[in-house]
C-alpha cells in the first residue's frame, strides 16, 4: 500500500507537469466511442459535465476503469446520476461513471453493507485511499438507465483536482466526426436604448443563407450603435443523429478578433448560470437555445476568452463592417457565418412598448421583498441578474408571479401565511406551480415553520396552494399475499402518488428492514433476494409509503420461499 501511495504521489508530480496526458485513460466500454451527448453540451439547467456513451440501447454492458487508482466516491440517488462511481487516478484527475444499471460484486458487496447499515438505499459513501484500490482494465460496474437518465447510456466524467469537469477528448480519446457544425438561426441584440438593427431596437433575427457545407452568410443589415449577436448552433458526429454541442466559438469585426468561448472546462459553481448565457426569454418561448456572443452583467463563465468591449460591437454612421463567427467542434471541423453591416442610423420603430406601470421592480443588487395578503415573496441580493419589472399579482391564494421568462441566479422564496387555517388542515396543504394547458397542480419543494409555509424556487410564473388528502398507493407486481414464491430473484411494488408526490418509504420482513430499489421513472420498488436477508420459510412483508404532505400507505403481505 505504502509503494502505491509513493506511485500516486510522484505520478501526480510529473503529470502536473503536462496538460492532459494522452493515452492515460482508456474508453469505459468496450464497443465503439459513439456520443448521445457531448461536452459542455447546453442542458436546460446546466452545461453537460461529461460525455454520454451510447451502449447500443442496452443495459448491463461491463464498464472499465478507465485507468488505476482508487473508488474515493460512490452515490446512489433516485435522480441525478443514478448508482454512480468517482475514482481518483495518481496523476490527480478523477473519473466519473453514471447511470450505472450495479457495481462489480466487489463494490456491490461494499455499497450493500453501507446501505444496510443506514436503512436508506439512497447513500453516499467516501471510501480511504487504502479502501477500494482498483487495476487498469478491471470492470467496475455494468451500464445502465439509473436516475435521471432518458434512456440506457454511461455518463462518463474527468474532472480535474479542483473537481472541475473537462472534456475527455483532451486526453486521447477519439470519436469519429467529420461533420461541421451547423447553425439554425443567428440574432442580433441592441446594447442599450440608443442601438437600432433594422430599424428595431430590440432582439432580431437574421435572414439566414446556407453555402456551401460550413459556410453560411446573413442577408445584410443596417445597423447603428452597440450591438450583439447571438447563434443557434449545433453538432452531430458520424455515427449518431444526436444534436450534440460545439466545442468553440470565436466572433470578429472588421477582422479583429472580438470574442472566444472555450468549452473545455468549467466549475460545477458556474454551471447555472447557463440561464445567462442562453437567451432564456427565447428558450422558454421557443424551446431553441441562443448562444448569446456578447456578455451581460453578471455573467461570471469561465468559458469567456479574449472579449473585447464584452463582445459587443460598435457600429458608426456611413460605415461598411463585417461580423463573423467561427464556430468549431472538438475535431476542428468548422463553419463560418459571415453577416454584412451597414452603419445607419434610422428612427426606432415603437412597436416593442413595455407597460411597467403595473409592475414591480425587482433589484438584483439588494433584496426586495412583495407582499399582499397573506403572500410574501422575498428576492435576496443577487438572485435576479438585471434589475426587472416583474408581474406581483394575488387572488385569494393564487400568486401570478409573472412568467417563467426571466433567469434567476438563485432560489426565491415564495411564503404562505397558513393562520386562518386550521393546524389539522395545515399539514395537508403545499405550494404547488401551475403551467402548461392543463390546470394541473405540481408539487414545489417546501417546508413549515409554525404557520409560515415556505417554498423555494428559481422559476417564476402562477402558484397556488394546493391540498392533498390521499395517500399514496401501493400495489404488488409479481406477487400474490399467502402465495410461494422460491423461484423468483426480485420482489416487486409499484407505488404512486398523483398529486404531492412520493417523499420517503420503508420495507421490512419479519420485521427487518430489507433494501428495495426505487426506480421513480416506473414507480417500482425492488427488492434482490440474493442479499441473503430474507431466510425464513414464512415472511410477513410491510411496506410504508409516505407522500410529501405526511399521507401514508401500508401495505402488508405473507408471502414464502424455500
Amino acid at each position: 500500500m505504502k509503494q502505491f501511495l509513493l506511485f500516486f504521489l510522484l505520478t501526480c508530480a510529473v503529470y502536473g507537469q503536462s496538460e492532459y496526458p494522452q493515452d492515460y485513460f482508456r474508453h469505459p466500454l468496450d464497443i465503439p466511442l459513439v456520443l448521445a451527448g457531448s461536452f459542455a453540451e447546453l442542458r436546460s439547467t446546466h452545461f453537460h459535465g461529461g460525455l454520454d456513451i451510447k451502449t447500443q440501447q442496452r443495459e448491463g454492458l461491463k464498464v472499465y476503469t478507465a485507468a488505476e487508482g482508487y473508488v474515493s466516491r460512490i452515490k446512489i440517488s433516485e435522480f441525478g446520476y443514478g448508482k454512480a462511481l468517482y475514482i481518483t487516478h495518481p496523476n490527480g484527475y478523477t473519473t466519473v461513471y453514471g447511470h450505472l444499471q450495479k457495481f462489480s460484486k466487489r463494490l456491490e458487496d461494499f455499497i450493500r453493507e453501507c446501505q444496510y447499515e443506514k436503512e436508506s438505499f439512497e447513500v453516499e459513501v467516501f471510501p480511504s485511499s487504502e479502501e477500494l484500490l482498483v487495476e487498469p482494465n478491471e470492470v467496475i460496474a455494468y451500464s445502465g438507465n439509473t436516475g435521471s437518465s432518458g434512456g440506457p447510456h454511461l455518463h462518463f466524467e474527468i474532472r480535474d483536482n479542483q473537481e472541475r469537469p473537462m472534456n475527455p477528448l483532451l486526453f486521447g480519446m477519439q470519436v469519429k466526426d467529420t461533420k461541421a457544425p451547423y447553425v439554425s438561426a443567428v440574432f442580433a441584440y441592441p446594447k442599450d436604448a440608443t442601438s437600432t438593427i433594422n430599424g428595431k431596437n430590440e432582439r432580431v433575427e437574421l435572414r439566414l443563407i446556407p453555402k456551401d457545407e460550413g459556410a453560411y452568410e446573413v442577408e445584410k443589415i443596417t445597423a447603428y450603435g452597440n450591438i450583439g449577436f447571438g447563434v443557434v448552433s449545433n453538432d452531430k458526429q458520424d455515427l449518431a443523429p444526436n444534436n450534440n454541442g460545439v466545442s468553440n466559438i470565436q466572433t470578429f469585426f472588421n477582422g479583429n478578433k472580438s470574442l472566444e468561448v472555450d468549452f473545455k472546462r468549467f466549475s460545477f459553481d458556474e454551471t447555472k448560470h447557463i440561464r445567462r448565457y442562453v437567451d432564456y426569454d427565447y428558450y422558454k418561448s421557443n424551446k431553441s437555445k441562443i448562444q448569446k456572443l456578447f456578455i451581460e452583467q453578471n455573467n461570471p463563465l469561465s468559458l469567456y476568452k479574449d472579449a473585447y468591449d464584452n463582445g459587443f460591437v460598435l457600429v458608426e454612421d456611413s460605415t461598411a463592417s463585417v461580423y463573423k463567427i467561427k464556430i468549431n467542434d472538438y475535431h476542428k471541423n468548422e463553419t463560418w457565418v459571415t453577416i454584412p453591416i451597414e452603419g445607419k442610423p434610422e428612427a426606432i420603430e415603437q412597436d416593442n412598448f413595455i407597460d411597467t406601470s403595473e409592475k414591480t421592480l425587482v433589484y438584483s443588487n439588494k433584496p426586495t421583498t412583495l407582499n399582499s395578503g397573506l403572500i410574501t415573496v422575498k428576492f435576496y441580493e443577487n438572485t435576479l441578474y438585471d434589475d426587472t419589472y416583474i408581474d406581483f399579482r394575488v387572488n385569494c391564494d393564487t400568486l401570478f408571479l409573472d412568467e417563467d421568462r426571466i433567469p434567476m441566479q438563485k432560489n426565491f422564496y415564495i411564503n404562505y401565511d397558513l393562520s386562518n387555517y386550521k393546524s389539522e388542515h395545515q399539514e395537508q396543504l403545499f405550494v404547488a406551480r401551475y403551467y402548461g394547458n392543463y390546470w394541473k397542480p405540481y408539487y414545489v419543494s417546501s417546508s413549515r415553520k409554525g404557520d409560515i409555509l415556505t417554498a423555494k424556487t428559481k422559476s417564476l410564473g402562477t402558484y397556488a396552494l394546493a391540498t392533498d388528502t390521499v395517500p399514496p398507493t401501493i400495489r404488488p407486481v409479481n406477487f400474490q399475499d399467502k402465495k410461494w414464491i422460491s423461484k423468483y430473484r426480485y420482489l416487486k411494488v409499484k407505488i404512486d402518488d398523483d398529486l404531492s408526490g412520493i417523499s420517503k418509504y420503508r420495507a421490512t420482513v419479519n420485521g427487518k428492514w430489507i433494501l428495495m430499489e426505487y426506480d421513480y421513472k416506473t414507480n417500482t420498488l425492488t427488492h434482490d433476494f440474493n442479499d441473503n436477508i430474507v431466510k425464513d420459510t414464512k415472511n410477513e412483508l410491510k411496506i410504508i409509503v409516505t407522500d410529501n404532505v405526511g399521507n401514508s400507505s401500508t401495505f402488508e403481505a405473507t408471502f414464502f420461499r424455500k
